[in-house]
């Protein structure tokens, strides 16, 4: 589909699905390759990132684990600039790599709140992969190790990013029409 609407939002197709699938194998060789030896815990952010990171996580090929943190800083189509910490940590990460798994890193906000939080869990390193990355919206030094797609900043939905709750089942990504 070219064009959807969303509750009173329409859509138009931005990244669609082989690029997305084919940027993610790509994400996980390096990812393989920098982990070798290293039996990370990946941490999988709820909502937005758990079909990315189903699809990272399918083609690992290193002794690895995952958990998943609930963080939300989200309001309709705006980022409301404080984030809530819906759901915490589940296994230890104390002398672990850390690789964290993040649908999108636009203001900076999550990303600064989850590093600040996984390094109280002190960790022997924390590595950030990212579906998408705004650079134009970044309001914070963030050192992103793996990016799938640097984007405009406009507003996105599909492929686990929403619009009020809806639109994450879309394999394509899909940015707010004009």
């Amino acid at each position: 589909m070219e064009r959807i609407t969303i509750k009173d939002k329409t859509f138009a197709i931005n990244i669609p699905e082989s690029r997305i699938q084919e940027r993610i194998v790509q994400m996980a060789k390096e990812i393989n390759a920098d982990m070798k030896g290293k039996s990370p815990v990946f941490l999988c952010v709820l909502n937005g990132a758990f079909l990315f990171a189903a699809d990272v996580f399918k083609n690992l090929d290193v002794e690895c684990e995952i958990t998943f943190l609930r963080v939300s800083s989200y309001e309709g189509t705006s980022s409301t600039g404080t984030v809530k910490n819906l759901v915490g940590v589940s296994a230890s990460l104390k002398d672990r790599t850390v690789v964290i798994l993040e649908d999108i890193v636009d203001t900076g906000d999550t990303a600064v709140y989850l590093l600040q939080e996984i390094e109280k869990h002190g960790p022997k390193e924390i590595r950030f992969a990212s579906l998408l990355f705004k650079p134009k919206a970044l309001r914070h030094e963030v050192k992103l190790d793996y990016v799938g797609f640097e984007v405009p900043n406009d507003f996105l939905v599909g492929y686990g990013l929403d619009y009020d709750g809806l639109g994450r089942n879309l394999r394509d990504i899909y940015k707010l029409a004009e």
